[in-house]
């Protein structure tokens, strides 16, 4: 994490190679990137694995799922003063994995040990809903390394924003676009602001925005596999471009606020910026490499965060080295080349936010039905 008031990053001053350790995992956070698991479960707590993971490979950060890991564990349906049994297997997982990142949390100073947890998918519509169950999922966990995942729809954002003001820390999820992550990188100062108007303090006040990677090209290179197929060549060209090339964007975009006038007046006042998070890491093109969006989007002061088999391709087969800057000189060419092709990102980012929701809705639908809770 930036320290506050620090002017804007230029990686030009790190294009010295790199000397890999035994483990890429252990050079990314040399590095100075951030390692946070996906899809934390009571079976990875229970068995300590994640207790290794943060022990031997300097894991910085974990998410709660809400259903990988916990539909086989035994929840009493009664427990949690009315809680739907599922919040309550959730709760009792992020209050674990918080207490075995506790120490990290504590060594840096708040910067490093978060646990994120996920609201219910239905209320990504509703910001009174959503700022409800966020005020009431805060304060049954209890703990200041807890991170609140709230989905970057406008009602989200809404929400996100009254979050931020009042204390929660927020990672805002389900950003798939340059205009929407503006719209968070917004909402997050504005509470910022909102605080500090109040006269409230504000160093203890942690945000991630997450920008989600893989989507992105799975689904623009179905358009330009179309578009190939109908006589327009300079579409494979193209290929497997998209999200490296949108998320160089949202990084200049990133580096933009933190130069602005808004962000040094609150960093002033003792703010901590926004993080970037990449996030949806695993390719699944056969063409690319497995761990090909690791790889690329390895920058300093951002947070990789990677399900758990993705960790292990990538302890495997990483080379880790700063590269975002030789991607961030071709993006823009990138980006024109789409639009000239009439590919347009930000329809395709309100494509893959209903994808999202539909395929987050379901396994919780699922489970909830199994535990016979309402949803």
């Amino acid at each position: 994490m930036l320290p506050a008031g620090t002017a804007r990053f230029t990686l030009t001053r790190l294009r010295t190679p790199v000397s890999l350790s035994a483990n890429p995992l252990l050079e990314l956070h040399r590095l100075g990137q951030r390692l946070w698991l996906d899809g934390v479960g009571r079976e990875l707590i229970a068995t300590g694995s994640l207790a290794r993971h943060i022990r031997e490979e300097r894991l910085a950060g974990a998410i709660v799922s809400p259903a990988l890991g916990v539909e086989r564990m035994p929840v009493d349906p009664e427990a949690g003063e009315g809680l739907a049994a599922c919040e309550v297997a959730r709760l009792d997982a992020a209050r674990e994995a918080a207490d075995l990142l506790a120490e990290i949390y504590g060594a840096s100073g708040g910067a490093d040990g978060f646990v994120g947890l996920t609201l219910a998918p239905y209320l990504a519509h509703d910001p009174v809903a959503t700022l409800t169950q966020a005020q009431r999922l805060w304060a049954r966990i209890e703990r200041p390394n807890a991170m609140i995942q709230i989905p970057a729809t406008p009602a989200g954002l809404t929400a996100m924003r009254a979050c931020i003001a009042a204390g929660i820390n927020v990672n805002v999820t389900w950003l798939f676009s340059a205009v929407r992550y503006r719209a968070a990188v917004d909402a997050y100062a504005a509470g910022l602001e909102a605080r500090a108007s109040a006269g409230r303090p504000l160093a203890a006040i942690a945000g991630v925005a997450s920008f989600c990677v893989a989507p992105i090209d799975a689904q623009v290179d179905r358009v330009l596999d179309g578009l190939a197929a109908h006589g327009q060549p300079a579409a494979r060209a193209l290929r497997g471009k998209s999200a490296i090339a949108s998320a160089c964007r949202i990084y200049e975009i990133y580096e933009d606020f933190l130069a602005s006038p808004r962000w040094q007046d609150l960093a002033r006042q003792g703010a901590r910026p926004q993080r970037l998070a990449w996030v949806g890491t695993a390719s699944d093109d056969p063409g690319a490499s497995p761990v090909k969006y690791v790889e690329a989007l390895i920058v300093p002061d951002t947070i990789s965060t990677l399900a758990l088999e993705t960790l292990g391709v990538y302890r495997r087969l990483g080379r880790p080295q700063l590269r975002l800057e030789r991607h961030i000189a071709g993006a823009c060419d990138q980006r024109e080349g789409l639009e000239r092709l009439g590919v347009d990102l930000e329809a395709v980012a309100e494509q893959l936010e209903l994808s999202c929701l539909a395929q987050q809705l379901a396994p919780f639908e699922r489970l909830a039905t199994s535990l016979g809770e309402p949803h």
